[in-house]
């Protein structure tokens, strides 16, 4: 019991599971009173979501804090020094049915210059109006979340054995049309947060 006391008496809690993480920037730019949010174009050399609509964001490193990541990643993609990303504070986090949670956070951009992305990671960008998300109810799809079991599964160790009732869930994708460019699913997820977050002030 000693040991369990000095283990646990201020530990803070983490998440059970291995999962992949990492974050995402909502960069505001223009002006004050109408601001755009900055999305990216995916370059087509990349060997994962070639040409996906993206906000500006990349892996976490390790010992790296989501916030740090999430700047260190708008600044890489997109050319930015740190002087030039006023960052303003945390949006609500993602954990997906993928072994994956993403860390979304917002900033404004102080410069007046224009943006000329990394060509290795960024074919390029394009800005949509806030105002747009705030008006603009997103298409919505729902996807069935269920457990894929083989038979090598030890069914046998359980009650009712294959007959088991297996626990499944859903995840909503949504999809923004602006212009030419269709925003969709977790970049979706976000804005659409975002977005509610404002309206209801909360």
């Amino acid at each position: 019991m000693d040991n369990i006391y000095k283990i646990f008496k201020n530990r803070k809690s983490n998440i059970i599971g291995n999962f992949n993480k990492a974050s995402v920037m909502i960069l505001l730019s223009g002006e004050k009173d109408n601001p755009n949010v900055i999305f990216e174009v995916r370059a087509m050399g990349l060997s994962h979501q070639p040409g996906d609509i993206c906000l500006p964001g990349g892996k976490i490193e390790k010992g790296e804090s989501p916030e740090k990541a999430a700047v260190r990643e708008t600044m890489e993609e997109l050319n930015l020094t740190r002087q030039s990303i006023d960052f303003i504070g945390d949006m609500d986090y993602v954990v997906t049915p993928f072994n994956f949670i993403m860390f979304p956070f917002v900033s404004r951009l102080n410069s007046q210059k224009e943006i000329v992305p990394n060509e290795t990671e960024v074919d390029h960008i394009f800005k949509v109006p806030l105002k747009f998300f705030i008006e603009t109810k997103p298409d919505s799809y729902e996807l069935p979340v269920v457990q894929k079991l083989d038979e090598k599964f030890p069914y046998k160790l359980i009650n009712d054995g294959k007959n088991y009732k297996f626990r499944q869930g859903k995840i909503i994708d949504y999809f923004y049309k602006y212009e030419n460019y269709v925003i969709w699913g977790f970049t979706a997820l976000i804005m659409k947060r975002f977005v509610d977050i404002i309206v209801s002030g909360d």
